[in-house]
């Protein structure tokens, strides 16, 4: 009797599997809870950008994905702050990547 119960587990799991496996690939990224922690994500770098005195940066903009990469984009007087906002933004928690697109610009 027992291996009768066992068998049919096995098999039960064995057919479910696929079903269980496909829901998992199709759980949706756009979930608010995803928003929420990729706006404190954004709002935590710029608050440390703000923090550290770096007004030159004013013209940065912080994006994350649903995956926790950033993205920095805009531009900045020198190179050294260009280096300075992307350690702080992988210094920040959640941060998985940084994609740092900050261009120099010296007529501000």
């Amino acid at each position: 009797m027992k291996i009768k119960i066992c068998a049919a587990t096995i098999l039960a799991v064995a057919m479910l599997s696929p079903t269980f496996a496909a829901y998992a690939d199709n759980v949706d990224d756009a979930h608010p809870m995803n928003l929420v922690k990729d706006s404190a994500i954004t709002a935590a770098i710029k608050s440390r950008l703000a923090a550290n005195n770096m007004t030159s940066l004013k013209d940065v903009k912080v994006d994350t994905d649903d995956h926790g990469v950033v993205w920095l984009s805009g531009s900045a007087t020198t190179q050294t702050l260009i280096n300075q906002a992307e350690s702080i933004a992988r210094g920040t928690s959640g941060v998985v990547d940084v994609h740092n697109q900050i261009t120099v610009k010296t007529d501000f």
